[in-house]
């Protein structure tokens, strides 16, 4: 019973003190590496941060990724090794950080407009500063921001957000704690609307719990979009006044 009631009280809030459909502190910023990469940002979703640099599109460095009708994207994961509490140096063959660098490039694959720029190469990296649940989500919204900064068509704006199934309640945004004791899912959706382009359940669940899921890791996806879109015409505005 202490359990339970360590992930969700009896008077209806979490451990950190949230509602069920309460998203954690959302902050994100956008060339924040305007040196060193064409596109940049930094996101803190609660205590999980990550940096994403993305350059190009640019002739690539191997004739095997010079694709006749679209760009190549390649996805680089670095997870630093005091992100976690365990101080485990996880290096880019760890087969969990493989997974998620695959698990971005699909879905980046599908939003950016890479028949634009044939024979080209667009290069993501991802640096892992801390991990307090919904990294996937976090990587997912930091690559999104650094590639409008980079200045690359996509579709829309892609924003990810989690959901999990604690008894009949669906608690939205996750963290670290909540993930490892309930089944949950991560999905990201195609701008304002409810077109998914990433599903990813990892936990077995009810099969009647599913659409509840869905539909609370929709809305924070939707909560999230429009967040990283005010961040957007902020910077935007910022540059518009420079060159003023």
């Amino acid at each position: 019973m202490a359990g339970v009631v360590e992930i969700y009280s009896p008077e209806g809030l979490r451990v950190d003190g949230r509602l069920w459909n309460e998203l954690r502190h959302f902050s994100c910023k956008i060339n924040t590496h305007p040196g060193s990469a064409d596109g940049s940002s930094y996101v803190e979703q609660g205590n999980t941060k990550v940096i994403c640099n993305v350059s190009g599109p640019a002739e690539p460095r191997l004739r095997s990724r010079q694709l006749q009708e679209k760009a190549f994207t390649t996805v680089k994961i670095t997870v630093a090794p005091f992100s976690t509490t365990e101080r485990r140096k996880q290096g880019n063959s760890d087969r969990r950080i493989q997974e998620l660098a695959v698990t971005i490039k699909r879905v980046f694959d599908e939003a950016i407009l890479t028949h634009l720029q044939p024979r080209s190469e667009i290069d993501i990296d991802l640096y892992v500063l801390a991990q307090d649940g919904g990294l996937i989500q976090a990587c997912v919204n930091a690559t999104s921001l650094a590639l409008i900064d980079a200045g690359i068509p996509m579709y829309e704006y892609v924003a990810a957000c989690t959901a999990g199934a604690f008894d009949r309640e669906t608690l939205l945004d996750l963290n670290n704690l909540e993930e490892n004791s309930l089944p949950f899912l991560t999905l990201a959706t195609f701008g304002a609307s409810d077109k998914l382009c990433l599903l990813q359940l990892e936990t077995k669940t009810q099969f009647e719990r599913l659409e509840s899921m869905m539909a609370v890791a929709i809305s924070g996806s939707h909560q999230i979009r429009e967040m990283m879109d005010r961040e957007v015409r902020r910077h935007g505005r910022r540059r518009l006044e420079k060159i003023k």
